[in-house]
């Protein structure tokens, strides 16, 4: 299992020495489960049952802070080549701290050494990934995570997500400040 102890985060901004990166476990789950269901009642997430959330813990990353979860990601393989973020959540108390920031950068980081070419999310956020690096596209740009999950959605044609994605082969926090520097 792997641990990080956040320091500079993507946009540059310290993150709190307080606050760890790790694995999730499959002991997690409840855990993981709590935060989607809290931040679906916000109206940002589609529903995760706790069995769904165990059988896929292993591709979740979890950040803590003074040894309670404040957020949690997974990053769940679309196709050989696009994988996506899914149930990032950031709690309240934490999305002062760039956590999520930190987040999606150890989720693209695992993306790209799985050989991922490009990683996307569906989010109703759509600028906060764009601050990231993300681009908006339109769904159709994404026919596996069509084909996965969106014509089993209720909202299947009628989406208030929006799609993102970033290639791979420029993601980083060098190539970011490239982009901001122009």
């Amino acid at each position: 299992m792997s641990t990080t102890t956040l320091g500079a985060t993507t946009l540059g901004a310290p993150a709190p020495p307080d606050v760890c990166l790790r694995d999730a476990t499959a002991s997690d789950a409840p855990a993981i489960h709590a935060l989607i269901v809290a931040h679906r009642a916000e109206g940002h997430l589609l529903p995760r049952a706790l069995e769904e959330v165990a059988a896929h813990a292993h591709r979740f990353i979890v950040a803590t802070r003074r040894s309670r979860m404040v957020a949690c990601g997974e990053l769940a393989p679309l196709s050989r080549e696009v994988s996506e973020v899914r149930s990032l959540v950031v709690s309240a108390e934490a999305r002062s701290l760039d956590v999520g920031g930190s987040m999606v950068d150890e989720l693209a980081e695992r993306a790209r050494a799985n050989g991922f070419k490009k990683l996307c999310a569906f989010t109703h956020a759509p600028a906060y990934f764009v601050r990231l690096g993300f681009s908006i596209v339109p769904h159709v740009w994404l026919p596996e995570k069509i084909v996965t999950d969106c014509h089993l959605c209720p909202g299947f044609r009628q989406c208030g997500q929006y799609a993102v994605v970033q290639p791979l082969e420029k993601w980083g926090r060098e190539s970011f400040l490239e982009v901001t520097q122009q």
